[in-house]
């Protein structure tokens, strides 16, 4: 199966705000983003699951028509942090956070643990199904998950991963095995 892991495209958001599940409306430059995204994609797919993040299920409407949203392929929850902006919030709870944002979470937010857990029952869900293209359109911190999960990569890596606005990669999964192969269509 090959899987089309998409991250949404530029939004129009505040300098160092932070959103993870906030819905946020996507740059004005869309319509040009979508341009050079289109050519990475084949024309068709088997099935597309689109976070359900509006800046997610935009892009995904303009690669097919029928899509499916699923929860688990949500960013990251920041709690009460969401919509503040990385200067506003508590500075040490915010420290205490990046000494160890394996484990630790935002104030009634998750750990990367926690959401690693739900983005794992979704990848191995996935494989299990019998198609042949799919596309993925999620977020940054999702596809830095898989990624670090299909490379064996410790979860604390992870930022080291680089996945811009519109970047496309591709996974060729092998059934149920951890053989897979995987290419940034840039």
């Amino acid at each position: 199966m090959e899987v089309y892991l998409i991250r949404h495209t530029k939004t129009d958001i505040t300098p160092g705000l932070i959103y993870g599940r906030t819905d946020v409306p996507l740059a004005g430059s869309f319509a040009a983003e979508m341009a050079v995204i289109r050519p990475k994609l084949p024309a068709n797919f088997d099935a597309v699951y689109s976070s359900p993040s509006r800046r997610c299920v935009q892009l995904a409407e303009q690669i097919a028509s029928a899509i499916t949203t699923d929860e688990r392929i949500y960013e990251l929850n920041f709690g009460k942090w969401e919509g503040q902006t990385w200067d506003t919030i508590d500075r040490q709870a915010s420290e205490l956070w990046m000494q160890d944002f394996v484990n630790n979470a935002p104030p009634d937010g998750e750990t990367l643990v926690q959401m690693q857990s739900r983005v794992q029952a979704f990848w191995n869900e996935l494989r299990q199904q019998p198609h042949e293209r799919v596309a993925v359109v999620t977020h940054g911190g999702v596809i830095r998950l898989l990624l670090a999960t299909e490379w064996q990569l410790p979860l604390t890596s992870l930022f080291e991963i680089r996945v811009e606005y519109g970047d496309v990669f591709v996974i060729v999964v092998s059934g149920q095995e951890p053989d897979t192969t995987m290419t940034n269509t840039d």
